[in-house]
């Protein structure tokens, strides 16, 4: 499990298709507890991000990073865009000079994307935010020693079903309180999207 230049971009390229395809059912998510507009959003920020890649030439996985983090920051709107711009920035400070990214190093560059989430956001685990998506994420990379792609499928998994169960206290959710348990937030969603597309190009290697 190793990220390169082709297997970055690609993760992107597979995002993005993911994010085209379940941009309803995004978007459906957020109409009752946000703007309504997370699938549109996103679907528009990774187009965009594919479409910047497709256009230029990359030595190093950190210099496709930066500029998925500046691309998402510029054309995704609301919370969405500066949160997921932050973690895409932290990854690639933290891989810089890496021709190649090894699971011990993307481990800790995941690290620092959670920390760097929960500084832009001021939230933290258990707020029914993405953050209850990336944290553990990064914690089940820091705990295995052998991490396959299986493994962080299971691991999102078992987020997504926890963020269900959470009582938003974060964003525009917390203002339905209880009312808010048992409904997906769309930021974990497209979060578990994000990882299931790093797991699909990491299948390729076994």
């Amino acid at each position: 499990m190793e990220l390169d230049v082709l297997k970055t971009v690609e993760w992107m390229e597979q995002t993005n298709e993911k994010m085209q395809a379940k941009k309803d059912e995004l978007t459906t998510l957020d109409q009752p507890i946000g703007d309504g507009d997370h699938g549109i959003n996103m679907a528009r920020g990774f187009q965009e991000v594919v479409n910047k890649l497709n256009d230029t030439e990359y030595n190093e996985v950190s210099a496709v990073l930066k500029d998925v983090a500046m691309t998402l920051m510029s054309k995704v709107g609301g919370a969405s865009g500066p949160l997921y711009g932050t973690a895409f920035l932290k990854i690639s400070t933290a891989v810089k000079g890496a021709g190649t990214v090894e699971r011990d190093l993307f481990a800790k560059a995941l690290t620092e994307a959670v920390n760097g989430i929960k500084q832009r956001g001021k939230a933290t685990e258990g707020e029914k935010t993405m953050i209850d998506m990336w944290s553990p994420i990064s914690e089940a990379f820091q705990q295995a020693s052998d991490f396959r792609p299986e493994d962080m499928m299971e691991a999102a998994q078992a987020a997504l079903e926890s963020v269900k169960e959470l009582e938003a206290t974060k964003g525009r959710a917390a203002y339905f309180k209880e009312k808010s348990v048992g409904h997906l937030d769309p930021g974990a969603v497209s979060t578990f999207y994000l990882f299931e597309a790093l797991a699909d190009v990491w299948k390729g290697d076994n």
